[in-house]
């Protein structure tokens, strides 16, 4: 019979974040795959597990799914850790869970610690319906586009973030999406955990905060609001077309296509209005 793929969440940060399931099954494994053994290594020396490890990382992810669907497929039990939090959220793992369900190897998850929940939890955002999308890109020019992608949605957003990003993506978010509520919440479960909140205009990030990762929510637009900013209207098609093509390298009918949606109007009015603009340019 083939092992068991058990997706184990482990502490964000306080240690004593791990259920007791966790900890036994820890214990249980063959064969512990983590992101950086030495992060996990400190985890088990606290709680007094000794199990072997192996590296399992963005830069290895290919060959050591080969070789932990081999272990999985000879009988052993196999634990997936990420260094913090629930395995697979904006962390390698897909590509070996994907290839243990293809292959009939039963994929166990392991529920406990996760930054977005506890962020959402304790955000004072509503969180009836929200949103994560993971880091945006880091150039300013494709994260305005995938911004402007996600102004229409209605709901909280929610991202991760580094410590030197995180003053930009602040100014773009604001740019794009209006001055919306938000919350950055940093060091969570930590002993100087810390959440900001206020429109996206006033929040202000503290000197030290160079270390770890910022979980940002961005909450909806006020009811009667546009949902998109004026600054969107602003721009005329033909720019927009050009900006889109250059930073993300889609062609002219997909820009429309983008336009049309983020505008809320048809790809023929679209259409229309860049025509108009190209004749008045000539003139």
């Amino acid at each position: 019979m083939p092992g068991k793929l058990y997706i184990i969440a482990t502490p964000i940060g306080n240690l004593e974040d791990i259920t007791l399931r966790a900890l036994r099954l820890l214990k249980e494994v063959d064969l512990i795959a983590c992101e950086d053994t030495r992060h996990t290594r400190k985890l088990l020396t606290h709680y007094q597990i000794q199990k072997p490890t192996i590296s399992y990382h963005e830069h290895n992810e290919r060959e050591r799914t080969e070789e932990l669907i081999r272990n999985l497929e000879s009988g052993l039990n196999v634990a997936l850790v990420s260094d913090a939090g629930t395995p697979l959220i904006s962390d390698p793992g897909f590509r070996v869970v994907r290839t243990a369900i293809d292959t009939g190897i039963q994929v166990v998850p392991v529920p406990g610690a996760s930054a977005i929940l506890t962020a959402v939890s304790a955000s004072g955002l509503p969180i009836d319906e929200f949103a994560f999308f993971g880091f945006l890109p880091s150039r300013s020019t494709a994260r305005k586009a995938k911004l402007r992608e996600l102004a229409g949605i209605k709901s909280t957003l929610i991202f991760y973030e580094a410590p030197h990003r995180i003053k930009a993506v602040i100014d773009d978010a604001r740019e794009v999406l209006g001055n919306r509520m938000s919350v950055i919440a940093r060091e969570l479960t930590k002993l100087h955990e810390e959440f900001m909140r206020g429109p996206l205009s006033t929040i202000e990030i503290p000197q030290d905060a160079t270390r770890g990762e910022f979980v940002l929510l961005i909450g909806p637009p006020v009811e009667g609001e546009s949902s998109r900013p004026e600054q969107l209207e602003s721009i005329s098609i033909t720019e927009e077309i050009d900006r889109l093509i250059s930073a993300e390298g889609i062609d002219q009918k997909a820009a429309l296509k983008r336009i049309a949606r983020d505008r809320g109007v048809s790809k023929s009015e679209v259409y229309r209005l860049m025509l108009s603009e190209l004749a008045r340019s000539k003139k």
